[in-house]
């Protein structure tokens, strides 16, 4: 099954670059100028990824993102912006608005491919897996959701991912570097802020005390 992938820029010479590589490598591409017109598209075409411009008119692409993730049919679609803004307050507000990766502009075909061709592997599971009950947490591997005390909670990948790392061991540290290959993957850079703001935004959602910090070292998961 050859994956859809939207791509979403102001800039008609981005979307066509972008756009012609990746039909290149097989991927069914849709294309959106503005964050309305992405969500319109991605609502009836429902993309396994979503590439993603920040400045954009109309609707920027931090709130087309918030938008994306409050809709249950893109729950598991990845979204990675796209974007020559590297400042690292923009990085965080991306992942704070849902997203799963960040690409900064100007990228080469090839290394974009391979970031693309990466994430879309971590979202297949060839195993399937068994539901495991942690305290209040359950969580189903095999349908990417997790409830609390019943009510399914709204994780994007990234933060699933990174919850369902802690909790194959609970109780083991996990260090920054194990983490970060596990989750994101050893072609992907970011930085150690990445995921402190996934792990706070875990917190916010699962609650303070299943997720301990070890100080110069790493987290680790607690039953309860």
């Amino acid at each position: 099954m050859s994956h859809k992938i939207l791509v979403v820029d102001d800039e008609e010479d981005i979307v066509e670059f972008v756009s012609y590589n990746l039909k290149k490598e097989g991927f069914e591409v849709e294309t959106a100028t503005n964050g309305k017109e992405a969500l319109k598209k991605a609502r009836s075409h429902k993309p396994h990824l979503v590439l993603l411009d920040v400045m954009m008119p109309e609707m920027d692409g931090i709130e087309t993102c918030n938008e994306m993730r409050q809709l249950e049919s893109l729950k598991n679609t990845f979204i990675v912006f796209l974007t020559a803004r590297g400042e690292d307050y923009s990085q965080i507000a991306g992942f704070d608005a849902g997203a799963d990766d960040y690409i900064v502009k100007p990228v080469k075909p090839r290394i974009l491919i391979s970031r693309i061709n990466a994430m879309l592997r971590r979202g297949v599971s060839d195993t399937p897996q068994e539901k495991n009950l942690h305290g209040d947490l359950l969580i189903d591997r095999d349908r990417y959701i997790v409830l609390k005390k019943g009510e399914e909670l709204n994780l994007p990948k990234k933060e699933f991912e990174l919850l369902s790392l802690l909790l194959s061991s609970p109780g083991k540290v996990f260090n920054r570097d194990i983490i970060l290959s596990s989750v994101w993957g050893d072609d992907v850079v970011v930085g150690d802020r990445t995921i402190d703001v996934h792990i706070r935004k875990l917190r916010e959602k699962i609650g303070s005390e299943y997720i301990k910090t070890i100080k110069g070292v790493g987290y680790k998961f607690e039953s309860k």
